[in-house]
């Protein structure tokens, strides 16, 4: 079989916006979610502001029962139920209606870590010598597929229920295995995404590697800096992102809205050979990545209208803009637009692909290229490859057909999706 897939639902917890009706507004309007965070400076962080998602009591309440919430602490288990959940919602499906488990749908949901907050309360409870108080959801809270298996029992779902784990291409990573599944014939549709756990025991190793910002800790919004000349590292983040693929066929049977279609895309790795390493990137795996995507989706670089970065502001940034541009065969005018939603909400890691896979369908759906904030001075090694008006710095109405989105993780691994407008036939 060969089925073609579209997105029919989208669900989102993002640092500048937790619905996406919020978070439309807010990456249309450039508004950042980064603020200053008083657990990173009382822990002797360098970086000591974040974007953290903000929940309510009354939120979370919807979506996790009294029950459940016993004994819970998992961000990321609770960042990806509310996106899941919403996206599902988005698509017009509901979840089980009697003891028939949902067949024809999945889950591909992906994450870093799972419950570490759960995790490191339980080791301590296991040093002093109190196993009988860990609870009867700390394994569910704790194991790496406990966001997928919430999400499948809330949604009664029978297909595939899995969780991947790929560093920062984890989030689109999980759509394009979705897709693969849909395409074949063996979903009708699935659930994809990834979220990530929030808190410095996440964000410390990164703090230690020297590649967080410490520059901008007394103006946070300005702090994330992608593209930039003075960009000095990233800024740490979490949350989810979440998008509902299914056949075409069983989009219009169902009569419900089609955001976008998915046309391909491409996965690899570098193996930490020549320039790669488990930190940089393989340039030539780059370049391949996204050369295959495009021959995957049947498109050429001309055909790209946007591209949603990785770029993480960091050194690499130029890098990338280097490998998009040697694969594409595009330069200067002739390069599309490309923006980067880190400026606004961080590096989510292995909420980042998903998240801006969100963001991307939605630029293709509403017709606009959100802007890039804090690169009004642009890295010069960048403008030398595109022209600086390729990089828009205030929100352009665009009507869009085909958006790449591309993920590049630690491990030299490389992930690139190709959305496309559906158009009524």
């Amino acid at each position: 079989m060969d089925n073609r897939v579209v997105i029919t639902g989208l669900g989102v917890v993002a640092p500048n916006g937790i619905d996406l009706k919020t978070f439309t507004h807010a990456i249309q309007h450039g508004v950042s979610g980064i603020k200053y965070d008083q657990q990173l400076t009382q822990l002797g962080f360098s970086c000591q502001i974040s974007g953290t998602p903000e929940l309510s009591d009354e939120l979370i309440s919807r979506y996790l029962t009294p029950l459940e919430l016993k004994n819970f602490n998992s961000t990321g288990i609770l960042y990806g139920v509310i996106a899941g959940m919403d996206a599902w919602h988005d698509a017009g499906l509901s979840g089980p209606t009697g003891n028939e488990p949902d067949w024809d749908s999945g889950t591909i949901f992906g994450t870093g870590t799972s419950g570490i907050d759960k995790f490191r309360e339980s080791i301590y409870k296991i040093d002093e010598q109190q196993i009988r108080k860990l609870g009867s959801t700390v394994v569910a809270q704790t194991m790496a597929s406990g966001v997928s298996a919430y999400l499948g029992g809330k949604l009664g779902l029978g297909n595939q229920v899995t969780t991947n784990s790929s560093a920062c291409i984890t989030g689109t990573e999980s759509i394009l295995m979705a897709y693969e599944r849909i395409k074949s014939g063996q979903a009708t549709r699935m659930l994809a995404g990834s979220t990530s756990d929030s808190g410095p025991y996440i964000w410390a190793g990164f703090d230690a590697l020297k590649v967080c910002t410490y520059k901008n800790n007394d103006a946070p919004e300005k702090a994330s800096r992608p593209m930039s000349k003075s960009a000095s590292g990233f800024v740490p983040s979490s949350g989810a992102g979440a998008l509902v693929l299914e056949s075409l066929d069983s989009a219009r049977s169902r009569g419900v809205r089609i955001y976008a279609e998915v046309l391909g895309g491409n996965i690899n790795s570098g193996g930490q050979l020549g320039t790669g390493s488990m930190t940089a990137p393989n340039n030539t795996a780059v370049q391949r990545c996204i050369k295959a995507a495009l021959l995957n989706a049947g498109i050429e670089g001309k055909d790209i209208d946007a591209i949603n970065g990785h770029l993480t502001a960091t050194a690499k940034d130029a890098v990338e803009i280097q490998n998009w541009s040697a694969a594409l065969g595009l330069e200067g005018t002739d390069f599309p637009f490309i923006n980067s939603l880190k400026s606004t909400i961080g590096h989510c890691l292995t909420a980042a692909g998903s998240i801006e896979c969100v963001a991307s369908v939605l630029q293709l759906d509403h017709g606009f290229i959100f802007p890039n904030i804090n690169c009004e001075d642009l890295n010069p090694e960048i403008t030398g490859i595109i022209d600086r008006k390729r990089i828009p710095l205030k929100f352009l109405q665009k009507d869009l057909k085909v958006v790449a989105k591309a993920s590049f993780g630690f491990g030299d691994v490389n992930a690139c999706i190709i959305f496309k407008k559906y158009r009524n036939e």
